[in-house]
């Protein structure tokens, strides 16, 4: 059998046979700095900040007008005589960000399987210390801005931003352990399934029994594909659009049918990294044996076939999507959403009394509300025995946890759009978000550099240790 390839054709050809090469090396080079930026942990924080200072910018210049006429630009769709047309605001806020949830759905449906929210001793801690976080705010909200007219905005400072939360535990560095970095997720992800909860119970319209009719046969359509053994993903897709279309005209908010879908994407794999393995050594040992040059067309394409099919059976469904969506979400739809939602227009504007205690009660919910709810349940959990505090971790890791808790950027945003009707109400809330998340990542920095000692790397301690060995020779 020959096992030469044509100059060019090989398995590791630089480029593709109808590329132009000098083209195509430039683009690798213009795009390696990009690559370097996306694989910074923070990068999405970072890009989200870039984004909500460019809307903010945008908000408050020359262009303002044509910036916000932007998002009320119509679009719609046209089929005989029906018609459905919308903002483009509202694509952004109740179509794109339906896939935000359907990553979160999943990410929470991950965790209750095999992650920190698997067994309850472990989940202990950071489900007190999210519900904590979620209440203090709340409440704190209400004292301050509790009157008739405001009182809705209550459920703005009670969510977390996962990406600007990791990013500022990024920023610090050896300072952070792994164990921190867990624990920030798992409160997280629990902090976003109480922000779901509270969306989907106080922040929807009345319920229209037909809409909920469509959404719970498009569910059990789901169901019902997962039992006959339909594995292509994009099969689903027709289900879930009509489960947002049934949960849409149900009054309840559209993006609470993201978290469902995602809440019921199969954990499990098939085949698994095993049955990947030995499905592929299969069929190469099945080419090996014959001349690639003479093979014919469809014996190779089945071949290929059955690998493609070990590849996407290797992951569970809900993996698999979290891995190809992450990016999407977090360098697209999330910035796209700050720069749709975080353009405040506060240059010349005078705030009224209602419209600054908003500002206030979003301010002081999530930089003083945060970290007193997170600390006040993490310490009665703790003092109860219920929960225990990961290896690794003190009192003072909890201080900084509490604090980058108060990071609400897109989910206090997102609530906030649905909380207020009157503009400026709504403005006010967007800047105490703003104002209010800009101050805890601040703080949760200083802190993070005056309370926390580096972490020892292994090869750090062990050269502690025979300098202090040779020092005590």
């Amino acid at each position: 059998m020959s096992t030469t390839t044509p100059q060019g054709q090989g398995p590791h050809t630089s480029s593709p046979p109808e590329a132009w090469e000098p083209l195509l090396r430039l683009m690798r080079i213009a795009g390696r700095p990009l690559e370097r930026f996306l694989r910074i942990e923070a990068a999405s924080g970072i890009l989200l900040l870039v984004a909500a200072a460019v809307a903010l910018a945008l908000a408050n210049s020359p262009w303002a007008d044509a910036y916000l006429s932007i998002w009320h630009t119509p679009l719609g769709l046209r089929v005989g005589g029906f018609a459905f047309e919308r903002s483009l605001e509202w694509v952004v806020n109740d179509g794109l960000m339906v896939i935000f949830f359907f990553v979160v759905g999943m990410e929470i449906r991950r965790e209750i399987h095999r992650g920190e929210l698997s067994e309850w001793r472990r989940a202990a801690l950071p489900a007190a210390a999210a519900l904590g976080g979620m209440i203090a705010p709340a409440v704190l909200y209400l004292t301050i801005a509790g009157a008739p007219a405001t009182r809705s905005g209550w459920g703005v400072p009670m969510a977390t931003d996962i990406a600007f939360a990791v990013g500022i535990l990024a920023l610090l560095g050896p300072r952070v352990p792994a164990a921190l970095r867990v624990l920030l997720l798992a409160l997280a992800v629990i902090d976003d399934l109480g922000a779901i909860v509270v969306i989907a119970i106080f922040y929807s319209s009345g319920m229209v029994l037909s809409g909920l009719l469509v959404a719970a046969l498009a569910i059990g359509g789901v169901f019902a594909m997962q039992r006959i053994g339909v594995r292509s993903k994009f099969a689903y897709v027709v289900p879930a659009i009509v489960a947002w279309a049934g949960i849409y005209a149900a009054g309840i908010h559209p993006t609470i049918a993201g978290v469902v879908v995602g809440l019921i994407t199969p954990v499990r794999a098939w085949l698994g990294p095993e049955g990947f393995v030995l499905g592929v050594r299969h069929e190469l040992k099945n080419l090996v044996h014959v001349d690639l040059s003479s093979i014919p067309p469809h014996e190779l394409a089945d071949s290929l076939r059955n690998i493609d099919v070990a590849r996407r059976e290797a992951m569970s469904p809900a993996e698999s999507l979290i891995a190809y969506l992450h990016p999407w979400v977090a360098f697209g739809i999330m910035p796209i959403f700050a720069l749709a939602n975080a353009g405040v227009v506060i240059s010349g504007a005078s705030l009224d009394a209602a419209s600054w205690r908003v500002v206030i009660a979003v301010v002081v919910g999530l930089v003083i509300g945060k970290p007193l709810g997170v600390l006040f349940a993490s310490w009665l959990t703790l003092r109860l025995g219920i929960g225990k505090l990961p290896l690794g971790m003190t009192k003072r890791h909890l201080v900084v946890l509490g604090v980058v808790a108060g990071v609400g950027f897109t989910m206090a945003l997102f609530i906030a759009q649905l909380a207020f009707v009157d503009t400026a109400l709504l403005a006010a809330a967007k800047l105490g978000v703003l104002v209010a998340s800009g101050v805890a990542a601040v703080l949760g920095l200083v802190l993070g550099r005056l309370l926390l000692a580096p972490v020892a790397t292994p090869g750090a301690a062990q050269s502690a240790d025979e300098a202090e060995s040779s020092t005590d020779a």
